[in-house]
């Protein structure tokens, strides 16, 4: 476990049927040959013996596990080409429209990245023209279309992890579920010992108390330099901290994220996430 007093030493998803009697007869209905009644086809749900199984897809977008994709099919979760497909083993084609609660999905296969975001480096886009964006670093990566977990502000440097991983990504971006992270922050003036106190007992940010799990000045460092452990996602919170005690951040920087570190990850670089790794993050 990374100490975060050490961090300055490391940059580092219909036909009826008839039957029995009817008006009185029991006799078998028949048709002359070309008078039987015609069947109205659902072109949009026509069963078709090639393509790939409605649940894979639904797995291979990221959405669930094939098991469970299969429950969500029977219950009605599913439609393709506007039509709710409630059939076991449906084949859908590449070319089809595919919606899981209302929304599109596409069947990539999940793909798990991390990037060292560099400082003035856009995450949502750029308010000037021709300023770089996460994404476009990441269109290097993938052909599949990467989405952040989170966000970092453009002057915020460190870890921010893409994926195409829909069930992944809301998972993680849950408050509830409470991601670790610790930032390296440096401040405008020395961070006070009681100022250092209040932030361990927990400050009051917009009427809601926000507890962080660690905070303690950086090894070695001065003490414009601290290191903060928590697990709170709301927006600009480690900002918000500091400026309720009148401390204007001049540098932060995400160094650990889940149990991914910067280690080995030069700024503004970015790597695949090993099998592990990706475990770890949909366990946490």
């Amino acid at each position: 476990m990374q100490k975060i007093s050490d961090m300055s030493r490391s940059d580092n998803s219909s036909g009826k049927k008839f039957s029995g009697r009817q008006g009185g007869s029991s006799r078998k209905k028949s048709y002359a040959r070309g008078n039987a009644p015609i069947k109205r086809k659902n072109t949009a749900l026509e069963k078709r013996e090639d393509g790939m199984r409605l649940n894979k897809y639904i797995a291979n977008a990221g959405i669930c596990s094939r098991r469970d994709a299969d429950i969500y099919i029977a219950s009605g979760n599913v439609s393709v080409n506007g039509e709710v497909v409630t059939e076991m083993g449906y084949k859908v084609q590449l070319t089809d429209e595919v919606k899981f609660d209302g929304r599109s999905i596409t069947p990539d296969k999940p793909e798990y990245f991390v990037l060292n975001k560099s400082k003035g480096v856009f995450v949502t886009g750029s308010v000037h023209k021709g300023g770089l964006t996460v994404m476009d670093i990441m269109a290097k990566a993938s052909k599949s279309k990467l989405d952040p977990i989170g966000k970092l502000d453009t002057q915020t440097t460190g870890l921010l992890v893409f994926t195409n991983d829909g069930a992944l990504a809301k998972k993680l971006a849950n408050p509830k579920n409470g991601i670790r992270q610790i930032y390296h922050i440096k401040l405008d003036h020395a961070l006070s010992q009681d100022d250092l106190e209040k932030i361990r007992e927990g400050v009051y940010i917009e009427s809601k108390k926000i507890n962080v799990t660690d905070v303690s000045y950086v090894k070695d460092r001065p003490k414009t330099e601290v290191g903060m452990e928590l697990t709170s996602t709301k927006p600009h919170i480690v900002q918000k901290i500091f400026k309720s005690l009148s401390y204007e951040i001049l540098n932060l920087d995400r160094v650990v994220y889940g149990g991914l570190t910067k280690k080995d990850l030069p700024r503004g670089r970015f790597r695949t996430l090993t099998k592990q790794e990706v475990i770890n993050l949909g366990n946490l």
